[in-house]
């Protein structure tokens, strides 16, 4: 025979089961939300990803770009003014000479490497046809 006191403990037992059984459902509910967010944050640091390393491989290609064109221009000039020195010398003009291996100097002091410190400056200049390189 149930007593009143049972009833009332297992009715008690009941609410506190219930209580239990929708404290589990909302873990597990909290559980699934908080998997999906963490989910699209990963999904939003892949495309962080992506971007970035896409963005690092263009700044490289500029670079390159810009190294390869500086440095050939570079060798241009060089060339053009040894042939100047070699034309100086065998007209002897000292004057000549004199100003062609000045030139060589100072185009040897000049780094290509001090117009790099705006990227964004070099570029816009290598994506521009109409820019003209000063060396």
């Amino acid at each position: 025979m149930i007593t009143k006191k049972v009833a009332v403990e297992v009715l008690g037992a009941g609410t506190d089961t219930a209580q239990y059984l929708h404290s589990i459902v909302q873990a597990y509910t909290d559980y699934k939300i908080v998997a999906e967010e963490e989910k699209t944050k990963r999904r939003g640091i892949e495309a962080w990803e992506t971007t970035t390393i896409a963005q690092i491989q263009a700044d490289r290609d500029v670079l390159i770009r810009y190294l390869e064109r500086s440095f050939d221009e570079r060798a241009n000039n060089f060339r053009f003014l040894f042939e100047k020195v070699d034309q100086a010398i065998a007209q002897g003009d000292n004057n000549q000479l004199n100003l062609f291996l000045h030139s060589i100097i100072e185009l040897a002091k000049s780094s290509p490497f001090k117009d790099f410190a705006d990227i964004t400056s070099v570029r816009a200049a290598l994506d521009d046809p109409e820019h003209e390189w000063s060396f």
